[in-house]
């Protein structure tokens, strides 16, 4: 499977199914971190990338990719609403997990113009400001990109069982190395390797986003009960089937950056 992935990606970046398939077979029961420092010593994901929140969990991934390569790009969106308690956990276990590749996109300030002039368009568009300030900057992102990772875990909410750890999303492979993972299985981890917990999580915020969409979760909610409260709305867009990311919707004179 490395190889044919390698000489797969020379002559052409897209992924199939049958290479997703083929890496769920070869790694069902392997674990996390055996499958990423195995998959990056191979080269077998092409251009890859980590992309993450920073958030409650997020440092238990970075944790096991550090492990695995340290140099391996870490991708931050900003959306410009975030806490400021986020901007400073990102600063402080990027240091401390020796990641050397940490990078951040922020949404297109002519979009912003046109489209939240006043800032305020979470407050009656939840999911055109997620669009614009989210969904799109990661899109720019991932254009040089053959596979992406991801820190999703399927017991987070209903819109996430049943998750692969290996999946199709626009012909790029998407990994989800903690997709299996258990609630009790990150506390164990965050305990066994003394990691830094978000500061917001002590307050009840179980799952942090952008400050306005983000709310404390109450005893026996599902852990992103606290995220767009109040609005028919799970998923801020980056992890929505058909997003096809074309080149036609990038500002103009995009360059990547991977």
């Amino acid at each position: 499977m490395a190889s044919r992935a390698i000489d797969r990606i020379d002559t052409d970046p897209s992924f199939t199914q049958a290479d997703a398939d083929a890496l769920n077979q070869r790694f069902e029961g392997v674990d996390a971190g055996t499958m990423l420092a195995e998959l990056f010593a191979e080269g077998a994901l092409g251009r890859v990338a980590v992309v993450s929140s920073f958030g409650t969990e997020s440092a238990v991934l970075l944790h096991l990719v550090a492990q695995a390569d340290a140099n391996t790009p870490v991708i931050f969106v900003d959306t410009l609403k975030m806490f400021e308690e986020t901007l400073a956990y990102r600063e402080g276990l990027t240091r401390q997990l020796g990641l050397t590749n940490s990078s951040t996109v922020e949404p297109d300030a002519d979009v912003l113009a046109a489209k939240d002039e006043n800032g305020l368009r979470w407050s009656w568009d939840p999911d055109g400001c997620c669009e614009i300030r989210k969904v799109e900057p990661l899109k720019r992102a991932k254009q040089g990109l053959d596979s992406w990772i991801s820190g999703r875990k399927a017991f987070q909410s209903v819109t996430r069982q049943n998750l692969p750890r290996f999946e199709i999303e626009d012909g790029r492979l998407k990994i989800n190395p903690l997709g299996d993972w258990t609630k009790q299985d990150l506390e164990a981890y965050f305990q066994q390797h003394d990691l830094p917990r978000h500061p917001l999580e002590a307050q009840g915020y179980l799952s942090v986003g952008c400050e306005p969409c983000t709310s404390k979760v109450k005893p026996g909610e599902d852990p992103r009960a606290g995220r767009w409260r109040g609005w028919d709305k799970t998923e801020c867009g980056i992890h929505a089937p058909g997003d096809k990311g074309d080149a036609d919707d990038l500002p103009p004179g995009y360059e990547p950056a991977f």
